[in-house]
């Protein structure tokens, strides 16, 4: 069982990485061919394909009764977008951020955090029971949601593809490069679900409580996506596909996927999902710093090292706290 179990695993990771390459292939061919700035592809389509399985994942936790799962799966899933996925990815190359990804994308991805923070503390601000996001909660992210994907839509009509020319982007016809985004996503999606079932599966067979499995064994699963994704991308040197997707998935994880999963079934949320709130929000707002500290607008190596070591460092602490 546990034998056929890791089996299961590694074949989902194959096929994770496999579908990360041919979606970045895909997206940075209809990019450079079609003179769409490659910011626009990753916080769009990337973005909505990496951030599927988070999706999936919470509709299936909170329809079945396992808010703590859910929670548990966003709040992890974009603190370790920010601290591991970007901490890797800076390893490969260092990562070049532009001008509006760091004074609107990423205060906007503070912005979801600090929403979700004001909307999730009843009990404090009105004096409730119990704190939860409530049906009218998710429409009022769903909201945030729509205003977001506006500014996404007049920056594809405002922007250019200014990649370099010489830079060794292969092309392909709009068929195949759709073709190769579409099975790049279904890739991801498909691998990604492989993998976490597998994972769960032996975290509760090593006694992990909801709550822990969604912070880390699902949270990771459903953000390797994403890992392989942005790696791939780094590599490619595609900085801003890299980018565009760890903080587009972000925003979307919070005010897409948290809104309609709390429109579907109010999820309660609990002291721990207050303080990983609270985690998300500080490593978001340390990821702002690190664009002004060394190269500007530039996540150096040195930096992803500090936020490899970070996620540690919260993986301890959220196992110690149970």
């Amino acid at each position: 069982m546990i034998l056929v179990t890791i089996l299961l695993l590694i074949v989902g990771l194959a096929i994770l990485i496999a579908g990360a390459d041919i979606l970045v292939r895909g997206t940075a061919s209809i990019s450079k061919k079609y003179g769409i700035a490659p910011i626009v592809i990753g916080l769009t389509v990337v973005s909505f394909g990496t951030s599927a399985p988070e999706l999936v994942i919470n509709l299936i936790s909170a329809t079945n009764g396992s808010p703590d799962l859910a929670i548990g799966n966003i709040l992890g899933s974009n603190i370790s977008n920010i601290l591991l996925i970007l901490g890797i990815s800076a390893l490969f190359v260092e990562l070049k951020v532009k001008k509006s990804t760091t004074w609107k994308e990423i205060p906007f991805a503070a912005l979801s955090i600090i929403a979700l923070a004001i909307l999730g503390n009843d009990v404090f601000l009105d004096g409730a029971i119990m704190n939860s996001l409530t049906r009218t909660d998710g429409l009022i992210l769903l909201g945030f949601f729509s205003i977001f994907m506006y500014y996404i839509f007049e920056l594809f009509k405002n922007s250019k593809n200014t990649e370099p020319e010489d830079q060794k982007i292969k092309t392909y016809s709009m068929g195949k490069s759709v073709a190769f985004t579409i099975l790049g996503i279904v890739g991801l999606i498909a691998g990604g679900q492989l993998l976490v079932s597998q994972a769960t599966i032996l975290a509760t067979l090593a006694g992990m409580s909801e709550m822990l499995i969604g912070l880390t064994v699902v949270a990771v699963g459903t953000s390797l996506p994403e890992l392989a994704t942005s790696v791939v991308a780094a590599i490619k040197g595609q900085s801003d596909i890299a980018i565009g997707n760890v903080v587009g998935s972000n925003i979307f994880n919070v005010f897409w996927i948290l809104g309609v999963t709390s429109v579907v079934t109010p999820l309660s949320i609990n002291q721990f999902a207050r303080q990983d709130i609270m985690i998300n929000l500080a490593v978001t707002v340390l990821l702002f710093a690190f664009l002004f500290i060394g190269k500007k607008h530039t996540i150096q190596k040195w930096q992803g090292v500090v936020l490899i070591l970070l996620y540690v460092l919260y993986t301890i602490f959220i196992i110690m706290r149970g």
